[in-house]
């Protein structure tokens, strides 16, 4: 038994384990912050000041410079606050599937960023483990997991997220609840299409399933990003719908279906689906990043190099990718409080009409490309742009030959600041000091 743990443990599964246990408590302490910065983004572009009040004093004088700290300390409150509520069950309910569905929906999205390679690969020192004898001295790979088919275990898991909501609407015995869970299914059904598409057209570029070779290939010949900019906005576009996140929240759209699958939910039971959501978003993010990103890799910066595995480098690689995680996550926010949700037929018609046609496209031309080997930067950008002008005459010729539109007419909200009255300027902002003041009980702002 000994030998067979000695032989277990070496230089790889000891970063591994270590990456795994970071990587959790990451990922739940992004999905906290996360739900904080949307509150701040929304407030920024709604022209309000947003969460400004909980610090970390805790009520305790030593702590008081700590009150307020630019409300720092409100994801603390809420999840303390969700421990707090009643956990209610409905009357009629299937308990057993009412309470693993949560559960269902959060281990898919906490599992994911195993294969993400945040630091690339690492020249680990040798050193001695009491019982186990020496360790290390070997090049590990700064990840979760480090499988052949990586990007296949992902597109796996991510897959399996759309049951817990699906159950979580059946078992609630709710009509609104299983509308909820309905609308989740076609929608996940109809994404998963073009998001295989656009991540076929880059394998097929790449040529691998491996995650550190991909980003050794856009090392070597530029961003996935650059080259095939129509794949990537595909991409992260069917990310938002595989989400849940808006313009794509229809499994929950308040206005509609109270609060979709998720409606007879409270506690942490509902916390739970609160946290899969922003999960599966850091999740796709990450995964958009090491596609078309560079992953870990910035531009003629050496020290993010797959090349250099000294440990400053691998602490180097993992804030960078870190960092454009959060880049990616905070455009996912602007974009819901930019954009209005997309109504549920145009969501189905988007997908079946528009993005699966076009990721077709893609694909043949990316497979032409790469048989006639052109799949260096310029020649796919090339590519890319014709795409979008085919793409563009075919829908002015559809939209000319059947004369149906879904889209929404916009109509002027008359005396409104994007619609003013004649001679009028509309502000939003507030004027008063003390609205403008982030921390009006701590502030300097003077008051009348």
């Amino acid at each position: 038994m000994l030998e067979f743990i000695r032989d277990l443990i070496d230089g790889q599964f000891i970063v591994s384990a270590l990456v795994l246990a970071i990587g959790v408590h990451a990922v739940l302490g992004l999905v906290a912050y996360g739900v904080y910065l949307e509150r701040k983004i929304s407030a920024y572009i709604q022209d309000r000041i947003g969460p400004n009040r909980v610090g970390f004093d805790f009520g305790l004088p030593f702590l008081k410079f700590l009150k307020g700290c630019l409300a720092l300390g409100q994801p603390l409150a809420d999840g303390i606050k969700f421990f707090v509520k009643e956990d209610f069950t409905p009357t009629n309910v299937d308990k057993v599937l009412f309470t693993l569905a949560p559960v269902f929906a959060v281990v898919p999205a906490l599992i994911g960023f195993v294969v993400m390679p945040w630091g690339g690969y690492w020249d680990m020192p040798a050193f001695t483990l009491p019982i186990i004898g020496e360790v290390g001295g070997e090049v590990v790979s700064v990840s979760g997991a480090e499988v052949h088919i990586g990007i296949i275990y992902l597109l796996a898991v991510a897959s399996i997220g759309v049951y817990g909501v699906t159950l979580g609407g059946w078992a609630s015995n709710n009509k609104y609840s299983m509308l909820g869970g309905l609308r989740a299914t076609a929608q996940m059904i109809s994404y998963e299409i073009p998001l295989g598409l656009a991540l076929l057209s880059t394998l097929l570029i790449t040529g691998t399933f491996m995650p550190n070779e991909i980003i050794q290939y856009q090392v070597e010949h530029g961003w996935m990003m650059l080259s095939m900019p129509l794949a990537a906005l595909l991409f992260y576009t069917c990310g938002l719908a595989e989400a849940n996140r808006a313009p794509f929240d229809n499994a929950e759209a308040e206005q509609e279906l109270v609060g979709g699958f998720h409606t007879e939910y409270s506690s942490m039971r509902f916390a739970l689906y609160f946290l899969a959501e922003y999960a599966h978003l850091v999740t796709a993010c990450a995964f958009f990043v090491l596609l078309f990103m560079g992953g870990y890799h910035l531009p003629l910066i050496g020290i993010t190099d797959p090349a250099a595995t000294g440990l400053l480098a691998m602490l180097v690689k993992i804030a960078v990718f870190a960092f454009k995680v959060v880049l990616m996550v905070c455009f996912a926010m602007i974009v819901r409080w930019t954009l209005p949700r997309i109504r549920y037929d145009q969501v189905m018609m988007l997908g079946w009409q528009a993005m699966i046609p076009a990721g077709m496209l893609i694909i043949v031309v990316t497979s032409v490309m790469v048989y006639f080997g052109q799949t260096t930067l310029v020649p796919m950008l090339l590519a890319n742009i014709g795409i979008l002008v085919v793409l563009l005459i075919a829908q002015h010729i559809f939209a000319v030959t059947y004369g149906r539109s879904t889209a929404n007419r916009r109509i002027g909200l008359w005396g409104s600041r994007y619609s003013p009255m004649e001679g009028e300027r509309v502000v939003a902002a507030p004027s008063h000091p003390m609205a403008r003041e982030d921390r009006p009980m701590q502030g300097t702002a003077p008051s009348v």
